[in-house]
């Protein structure tokens, strides 16, 4: 995965240099992804340079340039001035970088104004991002589902996430041609931050590389470029996975489910793994341990099949929860039920056979005087025979 950032400056050139608000340059700096900064042919750490600026006093000007001419840079190398009021220092190459600074750059681009035209809304891209990256797989074996998948087409920009046990999907309104590409989670880290703090949003696709149906994503912001070159793979056909058909719902509030979760989570042996038995009832859902160590009830708004019931593991359920918010729809389908009720009826029948164990046992302990009459027989039949 190639990501490529670049820092949108608005300022005004200087010879070499240029001159801009302290106060836009730190912002960028926060918001970029990159922990080395290109800048006039240097590789500075960005967080060492943003720290600087900000502790930077008596002006909220900031005027960067090369330092020194050609012959005083052969002899101390290449550096930078950074003057700020009554503050003036240089920075050198490699300031800031240290052995274990990772190798992701973001370049510095100062021009008179930077415009861009919003399609999305920057919080509502932050929120579904959140969303759908904790439904990605961790499994390294499975490279595809470690993605996020932005699709755009029908009006709709779509973020699909799965690990193959759960899905995720969040539409957004987009109108603004069509794209698709794959995003890996871990290079999505920090973004949704960037964009909460962004004022303006730009999402498209760039044709060219080697991404699905050959685009990359950008995001573009009023101070920032994020660009990724999607990974290359076959998304699966989440489509038909999805159920059309369902005849038991309710609706509810996550707070209170998730209360109901985490205290049957504290009965559970294994608290990274702890099913749980959700059984839809008459204006509540009736969550319990399968081994009735504990129960919680939630007030739901109920309609269809009464009763209807599934098992559910419930650090999974928590998280979708967590992801979803508010009032939520839950929906359950006739195979769901079907299998609930097969394990129900496993569950008895393995209960049965101890129950009867003990009265089957009681005719063998009968056995023994059933037999000795036919022994007792057998010997006063020989006694005759030995007398002669």
């Amino acid at each position: 995965m190639i990501k490529i950032e670049q820092l949108n400056i608005v300022g005004k050139r200087s010879g070499e240099g240029f001159v801009a608000h302290k106060a836009m340059l730190v912002s960028a700096l926060s918001r970029a992804l990159a922990d080395r900064v290109t800048l006039m042919g240097l590789t500075i750490g960005r967080k060492g340079l943003l720290g600087y600026l900000k502790a930077l006093g008596g002006s909220n000007v900031v005027k960067v340039t090369p330092a020194g001419n050609a012959s005083v840079s052969q002899v101390i190398g290449k550096r930078l001035k950074v003057l700020c009021g009554a503050n003036t220092s240089t920075i050198g190459d490699s300031e800031w970088i240290g052995d274990k600074t990772p190798l992701t750059f973001c370049d510095v681009r100062v021009s008179p104004n930077n415009s861009v035209k919003p399609n999305v809304g920057a919080i509502e891209l932050a929120e579904a991002l959140n969303k759908v990256l904790p439904f990605t797989s961790k499994d390294e074996a499975r490279p595809v589902l470690a993605c996020v998948k932005f699709e755009a087409k029908e009006g709709k920009l779509t973020l699909v996430s799965a690990d193959g046990f759960r899905l995720a999907i969040i539409a957004l309104d987009y109108d603004d041609g069509e794209g698709e590409a794959l995003v890996n989670a871990d290079d999505l880290k920090g973004i949704t931050n960037a964009l909460k703090q962004a004022k303006r949003v730009r999402v498209s696709f760039e044709a060219g590389g080697e991404t699905i149906g050959g685009y990359s994503l950008i995001i573009d912001t009023e101070l920032i470029r994020y660009k990724w070159q999607g990974v290359n793979g076959d998304y699966p056909d989440y489509q038909k996975l999805i159920p059309t058909e369902f005849n038991t719902f309710a609706h509810f509030d996550t707070i209170e489910a998730i209360k109901a979760t985490n205290s049957l989570k504290a009965l559970s042996d294994n608290p990274k793994a702890y099913p749980i038995d959700l059984t839809i009832g008459d204006g509540k859902i009736l969550l319990a341990n399968p081994d009735d160590t504990g129960q919680a009830e939630v007030v739901a708004d109920t309609d269809g099949q009464v009763g209807g019931k599934v098992r559910i593991d419930g650090q999974y359920l928590a998280q979708a929860l967590k992801a979803c918010g508010g009032m939520v729809e839950f929906k359950l389908t006739n195979e769901a039920n079907e299998q609930a009720q097969k394990d129900r009826k496993a569950k008895a029948e393995q209960a049965e056979p101890k129950a009867e164990a003990e009265p089957v046992a009681e005719p063998k302990a009968e056995a023994e005087p059933v037999a000795e009459p036919k022994k007792a027989r057998r010997s006063r039949a020989k006694e005759p025979v030995t007398a002669k």
